[in-house]
């Protein structure tokens, strides 16, 4: 998978991170950094429009069960949000995290969340799949790099999605 970033200076720890969510993880379909905020919003694109009662299903399902783990983790979020658009015939499923609470693992654990209450509905680029090694290298490039945009301050709001099998970062 090829990538580019659209912005001045040199690619930063938050870049990385967005480039490696994506590679690693094809459902998520694009990905927004908000420096100012210190949250992170993963969008999934559902190929379908969904009914009001199916997203209040998918949201009570998807945030009650990332609760969970950040209470079995004994942790506190400051930002869990989950909010959707309709635009033609898809949905589009936006979730907001804080990178100070964010672990790769819970990452993890929203695409499979979404791969099982919206499984072939899901829209996905397909590429080329990545063997176990390369999934456990990019899954500790993205818990170094969480790590890194959360100790570092970083002002740029980046806004990183695929196209035609390409990931591409644009600096807004």
């Amino acid at each position: 998978m090829d990538f580019r970033y659209k912005g001045k200076g040199d690619v930063t720890h938050s870049v990385s991170l967005l480039i490696s969510i994506l590679i690693r993880y094809p459902e998520v379909a694009k990905i927004n950094f908000d420096p100012d905020r210190q949250v992170l919003r993963f969008t999934f694109i559902y190929s379908r429009v969904l009914s009001e009662a199916e997203i209040n299903a998918l949201r009570e399902k998807i945030l009650s069960s990332i609760e969970v783990y950040n209470l079995l983790e004994n942790k506190q979020p400051q930002v869990i949000n989950l909010d959707y658009k309709i635009s033609e015939n898809l949905t589009m499923i936006e979730i907001q995290r804080d990178v100070d609470t964010l672990v790769q693992e819970e990452i993890a654990l929203m695409v499979e969340l979404f791969q099982q209450y919206i499984n072939k509905n899901l829209v996905t680029e397909e590429h080329d799949q990545l063997v176990d090694e390369d999934l456990v290298v990019q899954e500790e490039l993205i818990e170094h790099m969480l790590e890194s945009v959360k100790t570092k301050s970083e002002n740029k709001r980046l806004y990183a999605f695929r196209e035609e099998g390409r990931v591409l970062v644009f600096n807004k």
